[in-house]
């Protein structure tokens, strides 16, 4: 397998798992939901590839937990960085700071990481004031599309997680031309 240079950040809802399937407890966690279609092969391709994947999602442990076993999914993310857990939210520093912490990494790391989320004001902004890449991932339509905050400009936008693998291939040839 490939040494892979870029490691992937990836948020769960809207991005991985459809937040309209989602069936929910009183408090609010997420007791089963439906990935996207095709996001768990891209996910295994992805690992079998030798990508590095770690989740930066705001919700419930509980939720991501229950859900990401159910599905067989799990166990693709190296590590698992959860808003309640941490205590703050995307784009709060502190999630990603945790992320990279989690991954062995550091501040320098960040331009050969790529975040990819749903929500601009979270995920991309988040991603891009770290100074990672950033991939918008277009296809819910829960979530606005555009954005006039600046900061929260994506690098690049992907229609399902299918179109991330060929952007990993790329970004992580690119680092290796470095």
């Amino acid at each position: 397998m490939t040494e892979r240079r870029l490691v992937l950040f990836l948020d769960s809802g809207d991005t991985i798992i459809d937040e309209g399937t989602e069936i929910k407890d009183e408090r609010g966690v997420v007791l089963k939901a439906c990935p996207w279609p095709g996001a768990p092969e891209a996910l295994r391709q992805l690992r079998e590839m030798g990508f590095r994947l770690c989740m930066v999602a705001d919700g419930f442990i509980q939720s991501f937990e229950t859900v990401y076993h159910q599905l067989g999914l799990y166990d693709l993310f190296e590590q698992r960085i959860y808003s309640e857990a941490v205590g703050r939210e995307k784009p709060d520093a502190a999630m990603f700071e945790a992320a990279l912490e989690q991954m062995g990494l550091d501040r320098a790391d960040c331009p050969r990481i790529l975040m990819v989320g749903n929500n601009l004001s979270r995920d991309i902004k988040g991603a891009n004031a770290m100074g990672m890449h950033s991939a918008f991932i277009d296809q819910s339509p829960r979530y606005p599309r555009e954005s006039r905050d600046p900061q929260a400009q994506p690098e690049f936008i992907i229609h399902s997680l299918d179109e991330l693998i060929p952007l990993a291939q790329k970004l992580d040839q690119q680092l290796g031309d470095l």
